[in-house]
């Protein structure tokens, strides 16, 4: 137990300075206004109140619906595919799952650009359009194209939870279920739907969360003119310099998740 403990200092002291003193900088930042020195520092309530402004409330209200079209395409898409594979056997679930996480594997700046290729005006999928001889269509710099670039990114993270939640049901209770005279439709709500819910609630915690906090598929697929929350944090520190203010955005945003990962620990608590 001594050797363990000895061991594990050296991990705890680079968490420290590579994880909370960048938090313990970000609080400090976001709590006080431009231009302090360390010893004269001015604690003030400004930079939150800046993001009440219309300009920066329409940004996560864009950001939120965004976020909600994403997560709820996810989830109709997500679903059907989750079940069907959990329906085959253990080899092909591990197989299937392979191909479903492969993407994820490249870069997610790589799958914006190769997005972007194909949906540009010049890209495959009107070139293929030309062929068949209808006129091109502009997809680029759209909501269409967005949502497309944040539904296959972050699809995975809809299915691999559903995915777990379904192959570890009980399969007595559908048989249990259509003994009784249950119909499929009543077999798969009272009892499939609702016990694969803690994996339909932790994938849609995710993917909403990771939808509303990118940046860097609105900022390539919209053209720069789709601000959503990651691309305003984005710009405050990198373009605006405004690091105050991007930190009370970055505090702001980790008080979102933190409120939507206690909410998704409550109901997965209640399922239990």
């Amino acid at each position: 137990m001594k050797q363990f403990k000895h061991l594990i200092k050296p991990y705890i002291i680079w968490a420290s300075i590579l994880i909370v003193v960048p938090l313990i900088l970000i609080v400090l930042y976001a709590f006080t206004s431009d231009g302090n020195e360390v010893l004269t520092l001015h604690f003030t309530w400004a930079n939150f109140a800046k993001f009440l402004e219309a300009t920066y409330l329409s940004v996560i209200l864009k950001s939120f619906r965004l976020g909600i079209l994403t997560t709820l395409i996810c989830l109709v898409c997500g679903y059907p595919l989750a079940y069907i594979i959990s329906k085959y056997s253990e080899k092909v679930q591990s197989f299937l799952i392979l191909m479903v996480t492969i993407p994820m594997w490249i870069n997610m700046l790589l799958r914006t650009y190769a997005w972007m290729n194909i949906l540009s005006d010049n890209g495959l999928v009107n070139n293929l359009l030309k062929m068949l001889g209808i006129s091109p269509i502009t997809m680029m710099y759209t909501d269409f194209s967005v949502i497309v670039g944040l539904v296959c990114n972050f699809m995975p993270f809809m299915i691999i939870p559903i995915h777990t939640s379904l192959s570890k049901m009980d399969k007595s209770l559908i048989e249990a279920a259509n003994d009784l005279g249950a119909n499929p439709f009543q077999t798969f709500w009272r009892i499939t739907w609702k016990l694969s819910m803690p994996g339909v609630v932790n994938g849609i915690m995710m993917v909403f969360l990771l939808s509303i906090s990118t940046f860097v598929i609105p900022k390539l697929l919209g053209g720069g003119q789709y601000m959503l929350i990651g691309n305003l944090i984005e710009s405050q520190f990198i373009s605006v310099g405004a690091w105050n203010f991007g930190s009370a955005i970055s505090l702001i945003l980790a008080v979102i998740i933190l409120i939507f990962m206690s909410l998704m620990n409550k109901m997965d608590s209640q399922d239990d």
